[in-house]
């Protein structure tokens, strides 16, 4: 059996070897980033999920940002693979910071307080699958990316170097480029140990 979306989410592997050899234009690519974002589901229709879309220079910015936040952090002695890493990330073409508004949040809390425990989790699983969605259709550009964590960092940061608004709580940040590398095979557990199919 063959479906089309199943080898489209295929393509979406973690790429760290990045470049600036992207085919597709600026525009282009913050067309896809936006409509990816705009399809994916979110509960009562929330629409929490916010993005701060940086190219070029201002990438390049953010991730020099990231490093010295990270040298406070890290021992001198182990502090170069950290670097590389980095530099790693600023190497490719843009980078998209992902959020979540938290006024939406509160505003769903009030309203539906029957389930105002739940809402941030429901807000998480918007984030991440905002975050699958934008990945995906880079994928399927040809574009790779990785998803990284190094929200409470930088998040300070980068609300002031952006200008983002202050309910906008930092959840991922995705650099992406060009494949500079190849993309190993993905693995995967046994079926029986991952599925449970009744009836």
């Amino acid at each position: 059996m063959s479906n089309q979306a199943l080898q489209v989410l295929s393509k979406r592997r973690t790429q760290y070897a990045l470049g600036r050899n992207v085919q597709a234009s600026k525009e282009e690519v913050t067309w896809l980033i936006k409509e990816a974002i705009r399809q994916a589901p979110s509960s009562f229709n929330s629409q929490s999920s916010r993005a701060v879309l940086l190219f070029g220079a201002q990438s390049e910015k953010f991730w020099s940002l990231t490093k010295e936040a990270l040298r406070a952090m890290v021992p001198a002695d182990q502090f170069a693979s950290t670097e590389a890493k980095m530099d790693g990330f600023a190497a490719g073409v843009g980078t998209v910071l992902f959020y979540e508004d938290q006024e939406v949040i509160k505003s769903l809390q009030q309203t539906y307080p029957l389930y105002a425990d739940a809402f941030p989790g429901f807000s998480a699983h918007s984030a991440g699958m905002a975050q699958y969605a934008v990945w995906t259709v880079l994928a399927d550009a040809g574009i790779g990316a990785s998803l990284q964590h190094y929200s409470q960092v930088i998040e300070a940061a980068a609300a002031g170097a952006w200008n983002v608004p202050a309910s906008w709580v930092a959840t991922a940040q995705m650099p992406f480029g060009s494949n500079e590398a190849p993309i190993g095979e993905k693995s995967f557990i046994d079926d029986t140990t991952r599925f449970i199919v009744a009836g």
